[in-house]
């Protein structure tokens, strides 16, 4: 996968997809599968539970000194490193997990983490995995001494959903729950050099465009997606994917919430996948005019869980189907279509067939979004409620004072006419 923002996903577990080269990498549950799917002569599949690391980690304390509670062992977030040598997973029991993937897959470290993870991404330099958190922390931990504790390096006030790294590895971007994108700089993340403000809701992705290193393409809980120039932080394009996407749902309220981003440099294509519904949204980066050109869609018969671009264009999607779990398109003619003969497919898809038990529960599962979207209700109704209630209430006491006065008035009357 050439780009794919903050490699992970957020903001809950669910089954995922990585590429790096040769190598892939799903995830479903507490499990990981990993293959050379591009080898034909490499038959082997590497496994890994999670559950293998709460018996090596047992009795062990988080980086605030207190005991991790036990959660389960769902993978929250996983990403290759640029050059496929690492791999790394934070899981839901707070594990991070370093795997060197050459000449053989192999587990590095086992590290405990303070808080859930939701997002995390390896340097350039693939000297340090950055691992943001639900308490809007993020943590780097050091490649080159896989036993160290983590470091904090930066904080928000608000959970946050994303991090993604400039190709240089200078800045640090995170995105939260309350609207924000922040750019600091890594070597002091203290130090802010702006804020990409402009999203209505919760920013769900972001991606740093590889080829073109200083624009950010970024998505929202407002049914959006967003081109900057981040380093000054100015909005250059702004795509409503309601005006896109709309025509195919009959549901005027429908939310277009991204879940997922990928990124191709051979064409400049950005693939997107929306929350709950089965398509997926090609676009193209036009870098001079700086917009995201809509072009293509592709209609899923089950609900996508992840997509990711190989380095020539091919576009692989995971998706809620037993009978076709992975479906592979490769791009002619400026278009993408289906192919079904792919070797690297049929052996890939054979494995999560194998496999399936790890992913059945999350098919049918419900949106993890839908409890970050800010809470809106109308007050004016209530308030005109309460306003009338008061007002008879008012008028009720009016007229039992004037009541009261006039019976007074009688009786002073009827005193003077007896005297």
């Amino acid at each position: 996968m050439e780009g794919d923002g903050g490699g992970g996903r957020s903001p809950g577990p669910g089954p995922a997809l990585a590429l790096r080269g040769a190598l892939m990498a799903a995830g479903g549950g507490g499990r990981l599968l990993a293959a050379r799917y591009r080898e034909p002569g490499d038959d082997s599949l590497f496994v890994y539970d999670c559950v293998s690391a709460e018996k090596t980690t047992s009795g062990n304390k988080g980086q605030d000194g207190r005991p991790t509670d036990k959660g389960s062992d769902d993978i929250l977030a996983f990403a290759f490193s640029p050059s496929g040598d690492y791999f790394a997973l934070t899981d839901n029991s707070k594990h991070l997990i370093l795997f060197h993937t050459k000449p053989s897959w192999e587990c590095v470290s086992i590290r405990s983490v303070s808080r859930r993870g939701t997002s995390l991404v390896i340097t350039a330099a693939e000297d340090k995995i950055l691992v943001a958190d639900k308490s809007g922390d993020v943590y780097s931990y050091s490649i080159t001494e896989p036993q160290a504790d983590g470091k904090l390096e930066l904080g928000h006030l608000s959970l946050l959903l994303d991090v993604a790294l400039s190709p240089d590895d200078r800045y640090i971007l995170t995105a939260d729950r309350d609207e924000k994108i922040r750019v600091s700089l890594a070597k002091a993340p203290y130090s802010i050099v702006s804020y990409c403000l402009g999203h209505k809701e919760f920013v769900s992705k972001i991606l740093v465009i590889p080829n073109y290193p200083d624009l950010l393409v970024s998505a929202s809980g407002d049914s959006t997606l967003r081109l900057w120039e981040y380093k000054t932080g100015e909005e250059v394009h702004c795509c409503h994917l309601s005006s896109i996407c709309g025509p195919e749902t009959n549901k005027t309220d429908q939310k277009y919430t991204v879940s997922r981003i990928t990124y191709c440099c051979q064409g400049d294509y950005v693939a997107i996948l929306c929350d709950c519904i089965p398509t997926v949204y090609i676009f193209q980066l036009d870098a001079i005019a700086q917009q995201l050109v809509y072009r293509q869609q592709i209609s899923l018969k089950h609900k996508g869980w992840d997509i990711a671009f190989e380095e020539m264009g091919d576009l692989w999607i995971l998706q809620e189907d037993n009978e076709a779990p992975l479906q592979l398109y490769r791009p002619c003619d400026g278009q993408w279509k289906a192919v079904t003969d792919d070797k690297g497919l049929q052996k890939m898809s054979k494995y999560l067939q194998d496999n399936w038990t790890v992913f059945e529960g999350f098919v049918g599962a419900e949106s993890h979004y839908s409890n970050l979207y800010k809470s809106s209700f109308d007050n004016m109704a209530a308030y005109l409620q309460r306003k009338e209630e008061r007002l008879q209430q008012q008028k009720k006491k009016r007229q039992d004072l004037q009541h009261g006065s006039n019976g007074q008035t009688k009786k002073m009357k009827t005193e003077e006419s007896s005297l």
